[in-house]
């Protein structure tokens, strides 16, 4: 028996949960779907924090710029406008729900991060600033009667009719079987896919189903050969990468190479404060050039009192591996982190499909262009959550949903057993690590291609296929672009040609076109 509600939410990071807050507040029945526990989503692994023009020496046009700067000429200007302005409203909004980001003396602290021309990171519990802001508003949510949170709900399809999304279909958490949900709309908040490399700071269930889902359905996808690998990601075998916040950074800490030489200075003049992109492939070719596998981040200035406060997390982790953060260096290497591609949207969420809306990693607004510039992610899920639940909301007043059905849109595939979807799943990360990652080649990519070919050649589940459809999309972005620019280096194209100051976009069936703006369908 199929289930109906007002709206449907795919996710419950930052962006899901503001969208459902929008809507509910405006009387609207909102179920929303998580593969997981309601509070697991990259939002909650957020460490560093939230960049926001609230400071007195701070300005919007400042923080436009700087994003400006690190989206190396692919910003869409008018979505960096929208963040950058609506965003000191929607973090005081954020403030007045109970989020306690730490101050001193009744007074917010701002920190500085990578590429940012002034103190605006605000963070809460020292580096604990995402898990305090899903916390905050899953408490608000819960204020609100109309919101169904159904966790462990993994979503399979969408269900889409007559070119409009009406629905999706989901496992049952309780039933233990696939149903169907439809909806007047659906707003997709599934996060990125960090989890297609060997090396990520990214929860396990960063996946990019919600990417592969929308891209299955008919969606245009954009940007996708723009990754961003963070670069200090603790390197210690057998362990997690868990990330060593770019905060640390903004606080002091520098960068040696296995001979203890600081070795920034050797490639930027900015030194540690680099964009992320540029620090990665800095650390790349010293541990080339030193041959060895690590770095190592030195943060021994500050003192160990200091640290422990503003970063206990940290603090606590490194210790459970026997390193004392003030007086040890940290091994470090980078690790994919962000994708700044996506379901591609307009201003206000809306995908090229009616009654698609998204927001959150999953999509490419146009607001991170080739690069993320720190902390902006945060930003941008709340921001463009909250107009992607007022878009569907005012959209579908003229909506007649009659007798909703529809048919499911799958990945093709049929269920194989855990164990063989497990290999293809590693198979695929390792050549994603060596063939597109941080550097990458015609040859190279050639050589990931064809190994998706092969892997999609046997009989895949619909996981595993839609896991290997995002990584074939990923590579032919990165081979169709010949040139080199934020997150995407190609050492056989190693410059920046304005030539190529465009948008790739995709869709099934299609080949890569490209386009001049992101939104504007």
């Amino acid at each position: 028996m199929s289930l109906r509600t007002d709206f449907i939410v795919i996710g419950s990071g930052i962006a899901g949960l503001r969208a459902s807050i929008e809507l509910a507040q405006n009387g609207a029945e909102v179920a929303v779907l998580t593969k997981s526990r309601a509070s697991d989503s990259n939002t909650e692994w957020a460490q560093g924090g939230v960049a926001v023009v609230l400071s007195d020496d701070d300005t919007a046009e400042l923080h436009e710029d700087d994003t400006l700067v690190a989206g190396a000429g692919l910003c869409d200007e008018k979505a960096v406008e929208v963040l950058v302005n609506e965003g000191t409203r929607y973090i005081k909004q954020l403030i007045e729900w109970g989020t306690e980001f730490d101050q001193e003396g009744g007074k917010l602290v701002f920190t500085r991060e990578a590429a940012h021309s002034r103190r605006r990171i605000l963070h809460a519990h020292g580096d604990s600033t995402g898990k305090e802001i899903v916390r905050a508003l899953i408490a608000r949510a819960r204020q609100e009667p109309a919101i169904n949170l159904s966790a462990f709900a993994n979503t399979e399809s969408l269900i889409v009719e007559n070119g409009r999304c009406i629905g999706v279909r989901f496992l049952d958490p309780i039933l233990k079987a696939p149903r169907e949900i439809y909806a007047n709309a659906v707003v997709m908040c599934a996060g990125g896919a960090g989890q297609l490399y060997q090396h990520s700071t990214n929860p396990p269930g960063a996946t990019g189903d919600g990417m592969a889902m929308a891209f299955f359905a008919g969606a245009e996808l954009a940007d996708m050969e723009f990754v961003q690998f963070h670069p200090t990601a603790l390197n210690i075998a057998e362990a997690p990468r868990f990330l060593l916040s770019e905060a640390m950074r903004g606080e002091g800490a520098i960068l040696r190479n296995a001979h203890g030489k600081r070795f920034m200075t050797d490639y930027d003049e900015r030194l540690e404060l680099a964009p992320r992109d540029i620090v990665s492939r800095s650390i790349v070719a010293e541990m080339r050039k030193t041959g060895t596998r690590t770095v190592f981040l030195d943060i021994t200035e500050k003192s160990e009192g200091f640290l422990k406060e503003r970063f206990p997390k940290i603090y606590e982790t490194c210790k459970y591996y026997g390193l004392n953060i003030s007086s040890d260096l940290l091994p470090v290497s980078p690790a994919s982190h962000y994708t700044m591609g996506g379901v591609r949207t307009d201003l206000w969420g809306r995908t090229s499909i009616e009654g698609l809306y998204a927001a959150g990693e999953v999509t490419c607004t146009g607001v991170h262009g080739a690069n993320r510039l720190a902390s902006n992610s945060l930003l941008e899920g709340l921001v463009f959550g909250a107009r992607s639940g007022a878009a569907a909301l005012k959209d579908s007043k003229s909506f007649d949903p009659g007798d909703l059905s529809g048919k499911a849109v799958e990945a093709r595939g049929d269920e194989t057993s855990p164990t063989r979807d497990e290999a293809v799943f590693k198979r695929v990360k390792r050549v994603m690590w060596e063939r597109v990652g941080i550097t990458r080649d015609e040859e190279s990519l050639r050589h990931a291609l064809s190994e998706f070919e092969h892997i999609t050649s046997a009989n895949l589940s619909r996981r595993a296929r839609n896991f290997v459809t995002l990584a074939n999309l990923v590579t032919r972005a990165a081979l169709w672009r010949k040139e080199s620019r934020g997150g995407h280096f190609r050492s056989d194209y190693p410059d920046r040609d304005k030539a190529w100051r465009m948008h790739s976009v995709q869709r099934e069936g299609k080949a890569i076109s490209k386009s001049k703006s992101v939104g504007g369908f």
